[in-house]
């Protein structure tokens, strides 16, 4: 599981596809979050604009990232 540290109050699914590294552009994140290969807490997100905070888990092919934030 890797933890992903972000500075906002959230950060949405798209971009946090991006940040984590499981896509390199918004159009990957999007095919992706469209063809329900994206989890959030366990249940497939269709929203690629979803908000994720802080303890949130997505899961993508297997691997599990975890929202934080930096101070």
């Amino acid at each position: 599981m890797d933890n992903q540290a972000v500075t906002e109050e959230y950060i949405k699914l798209d971009q946090f596809l991006k940040l984590a590294g499981a896509v390199e552009t918004g159009g990957q994140a999007k095919i992706l979050i469209q063809s329900g290969e994206v989890q959030v807490n366990g249940a497939i997100e269709s929203r690629r604009g979803r908000k994720l905070i802080a303890g949130d888990q997505v899961i993508i092919d297997g691997q599990s990232y975890t929202v934080s934030f930096e101070d």
